[in-house]
């Protein structure tokens, strides 16, 4: 069954925020949804819900870098799935701009959260968006500068 992006999202979403009750295995998860629920998973969100469950230690430590003063134990089940979800496409997933991530993950967290949850995820995914653009164009500079002084070293070479 063919799904829109964002309705696949949307299930990852749902799944995600599921393993966060359960000690499953986010394919018992998957397995169950379809069975009690007749739940048909795309596959861009069966990937997605795949790639986020085996990977919860480095999202939630890049989650708790750029939530400032909040610990993950005191952050929304709803806000923290959509942050691991969001920042996963954010950092993975090549084909989806970063701006379309935050406001998908805005929208969800209007949508499925508490009043203040879409800010929340917005100031966070936004911190992260904003820093990690900061060290490419750091790295960029640090390309470029090396690349200056290779130059200048064989230019020193061929004139003497």
């Amino acid at each position: 069954m063919w799904m829109k992006r964002s309705e696949a999202r949307e299930q990852a979403f749902i799944l995600i925020f599921e393993r966060s009750f359960k000690d499953e295995d986010i394919d018992e998860i998957i397995e169950q949804a379809q069975i009690s629920r007749s739940m048909v998973v795309d596959d861009y969100a069966y990937n997605l819900a795949q790639e986020v469950s085996g990977n919860l230690p480095w999202l939630d430590q890049i989650i708790a870098l750029y939530s400032k003063k909040w610990k993950i134990k005191r952050i929304s089940r709803v806000s923290l799935s959509i942050l691991r979800l969001s920042l996963w496409e954010i950092d993975h997933v090549d084909t989806v701009p970063e701006g379309v991530s935050i406001n998908e993950a805005v929208e969800l967290a209007k949508k499925y959260g508490n009043a203040d949850d879409f800010a929340f995820v917005n100031g966070v995914l936004g911190a992260y968006v904003r820093a990690k653009g900061q060290e490419s164009s750091e790295n960029t500079e640090a390309e470029n500068s090396e690349e200056q002084q290779e130059s200048s070293v064989s230019l020193n070479i061929e004139e003497s």
